[in-house]
């Protein structure tokens, strides 16, 4: 089946969509509202559509709510290098400054999650509040991928999988890109993605190249751990964030345990506000959405969250 054009990401809906330029990369973005800047990062193996929700609920709560196609993802430019959460966490950070702000609250998912922790250690001034979903800060993942081998290591299986070259982007995009709804329903906790939602997500993982770069990340993470660069990422990241910080996490998520993300708060010098949400899993943003923004609107408004 030929690859998916970039077209089938331009969804319309009560937003716009644009393309912002940052650090030399082209980034598509779709925004909604006026406020305070909060910049929503999508994980695996979605696109910006990811938070079409919140792109409804946080414009009337009065913010300004941005979602983005990481790099290498939808509409976005798919370079071969800089999969590194490094490199990445320059992305969004210089995404916050050509939006036009100095920072934002920063909230991401899975991936997006993990690369809002970097945000927060290497380039803390554009980080005004950050919300982690599903996703752990990266050295209790690392720590937790060593000495839980019966948990989160028997859980990242897949990940381990993708270290292969060239036939896990050929598995993934196999059969109409079937893998890709399989995945999302495993790691879900309900009777999710329902039929559109898993088209929506089938099409845009077939858009060309996507498959490849999705899947560097997964192997920048892995392969670096030994080496300087993921050495020196390691170093940084004990940097305490001084933000304050939500994590909200699905009580079924069998992707990320939750008590892999459990533990996350001591590398919290701030604020710290752990919420674990019944009956949802990997994505709780989408499988209960009223739930997860009553949760993230009822934090932002708080202007002194409690630990």
């Amino acid at each position: 089946m030929p690859p998916r054009d970039e077209s089938v990401v331009q969804l319309d809906g009560p937003w716009t969509h644009r393309t912002v330029h940052a650090g030399g990369t082209r980034f598509h973005v779709v925004e909604a509202g006026e406020g305070p800047l909060v910049l929503f990062l999508h994980g695996f193996p979605e696109f910006w559509w990811a938070w079409r929700h919140q792109l409804v609920s946080l414009p009337a709560a009065g913010y300004r709510a941005v979602a983005v196609d990481l790099r290498g993802y939808g509409a976005s430019d798919k370079p071969p290098r800089g999969y590194d959460l490094i490199t990445l966490a320059g992305d969004a950070a210089g995404l916050i400054r050509a939006l036009g702000e100095s920072g934002a609250i920063v909230v991401g998912h899975d991936w997006g999650g993990l690369l809002a922790w970097t945000m927060a250690a290497f380039d803390p001034k554009v980080v005004q509040r950050l919300v982690a979903v599903s996703a752990p800060h990266p050295l209790r993942l690392r720590a937790s991928l060593l000495t839980d081998p019966f948990g989160q290591l028997r859980h990242s299986v897949h990940a381990l999988g993708f270290q292969l070259p060239i036939l896990p982007e050929r598995r993934l995009v196999a059969e109409d890109a079937a893998r890709v709804e399989q995945l999302m329903r495993e790691w879900s906790g309900s009777d999710w993605p329902d039929a559109e939602t898993a088209r929506r997500y089938r099409d845009a993982f077939q858009i060309s190249n996507v498959a490849h770069c999705s899947l560097e990340y997964h192997r920048w993470f892995a392969r670096s751990s030994l080496r300087p660069d993921g050495m020196r990422y390691a170093r940084r990241m004990r940097a305490e964030v001084q933000v304050p910080t939500l994590q909200l996490h699905g009580a079924r998520d069998s992707c990320m345990l939750p008590r892999t993300a459990q533990g996350s708060g001591r590398y919290v010098a701030a604020p710290y506000r752990w919420r674990l949400l019944e009956g949802t899993g990997h994505y709780p943003h989408e499988e209960r959405p009223a739930l997860f923004d009553a949760e993230l609107l009822g934090w932002l408004a708080d202007p002194e969250p409690d630990r």
